[in-house]
């Protein structure tokens, strides 16, 4: 695309696990006549290898940043249109690279599940990214996109059989199949260091509206322990993404106008199954640790067979007002934390890329920055699909 910057995207980050799927992406999907890119990073050694391991060609640049040097970061800004970061934890290496996009009026996407860092991030930069046109979307990976837009798709469906949308919803994790990296046990490790530190954070990771800018609306379920669901017929589990998934679906609302309502009440846990099995491994869920506990460090993640192999489905549930159900799904045919991310947060930044009228600028979600736009994209491209199901 023609554009008065060098480049159309650069991906942050390129040599990490995460941006290297994102690389690999980019360059199987779109040709160079329509796209213009950038593999960048802290080491154009590792860039280098990367991009000739990924089989990628050499005529795809590589550029030097470093997080940590303003100069730089304002380099590679100036540069693209919009930048694609997997540098995290975000709240330790992001803030430089949101302050630079938003003054700049760059597009930025990032995987960030890390709700304190976000709420720092709105306070701080909204400002400059709405004078800019900046659009910065946080949480464009598993967390949070098959969620924020799963809801936004049940939403659309609602209007389209009753006329208005619902004002309860129940997120549930049918299935997911996949493993977690190290660059997201760094992150949850990183947040709970913060929240031992400053007892502020605590309240904010606490608070299901942390995110709506000073909008609370209704007490939410807990989703903390295991319970029953008669219409579903299963037992359901604590979700771990439920914390950073609910905020980002309540600020979307937010943004875009509480067309969900003012009232609007929303949960995610995981089905685990009827009976006493279905009871034993909700239990089980409920007091699983092991995330916390993992040895994984920052540039491991899943094999590209574990990859391959995973996938995930999450179910929407609501009623209407006559006491219909009302069921959505999304699924995705790669692993939810890595194989299908990388592909999420890549179509989010072509997403912007191709529709720059979409969204003015400002901090935004995924579905109210790019609604069905996004979806779209991420049918044709992405491995995901959004159906209306049979209650």
């Amino acid at each position: 695309m023609s554009s008065d910057r060098q480049y159309d995207i650069v991906v942050f980050g390129a040599s990490g696990y995460t941006g290297r799927l994102v690389a690999e992406y980019l360059d199987e999907r779109y040709e160079a006549s329509d796209l213009i890119w950038a593999m960048a990073g802290r080491s154009l050694e590792k860039l280098a290898a990367v991009r000739s391991e990924m089989g990628i060609s050499d005529d795809v640049p590589i550029v030097e940043v470093d997080s940590d040097n303003p100069a730089s970061v304002a380099a590679m800004v100036a540069s693209t249109r919009v930048v694609i970061t997997t540098v995290g934890p975000y709240q330790l290496y992001g803030n430089e690279l949101v302050k630079q996009c938003a003054e700049a009026g760059t597009d930025y996407v990032d995987l960030s599940g890390e709700p304190g860092w976000m709420h720092e991030t709105i306070a701080t930069y909204s400002a400059a990214a709405k004078a800019s046109g900046a659009r910065i979307v946080h949480s464009c990976g598993f967390d949070s996109i098959p969620f924020d837009l799963g809801i936004f798709h049940l939403q659309e469906h609602a209007k389209a059989v009753t006329g208005k949308t619902v004002s309860r919803v129940k997120g549930r994790v049918k299935s997911m199949n996949g493993a977690f990296s190290g660059g997201t046990i760094a992150s949850l490790r990183a947040t709970m260091a913060a929240a031992s530190e400053n007892r502020n954070l605590i309240g904010i990771l606490m608070n299901p509206f942390s995110l709506a800018e000073g909008f609370n609306g209704p007490e939410q379920p807990d989703g903390n322990k295991p319970v029953y669901e008669e219409e579903l017929k299963s037992w359901s589990a604590p979700f771990i993404m439920a914390p950073i998934n609910t905020k980002n679906v309540h600020r979307s609302n937010f943004l875009m106008g509480h067309p969900y309502g003012e009232d609007f009440s929303y949960d995610e846990m995981l089905l685990t199954g009827d009976g006493d099995q279905g009871k034993a491994a909700a239990e089980f869920v409920a007091a699983d640790d092991s995330l916390a506990k993992s040895p994984l460090k920052p540039g491991e993640g899943p094999s590209k067979e574990e990859r391959e192999n995973g996938s995930y489905e999450a179910l929407f549930v609501a009623q209407t007002e006559s006491g219909d159900l009302l069921m959505t799904s999304v699924s995705g045919d790669r692993d939810p934390g890595y194989g299908s991310t990388s592909k999420m947060l890549a179509e989010s930044a072509m997403c912007l890329l191709h529709n720059p009228d979409l969204a003015g600028g400002g901090i935004w979600t995924p579905a109210a920055a790019m609604g069905q736009a996004l979806i779209d994209r991420l049918e044709a491209n992405a491995g995901l699909c959004f159906k209306v199901e049979s209650p």
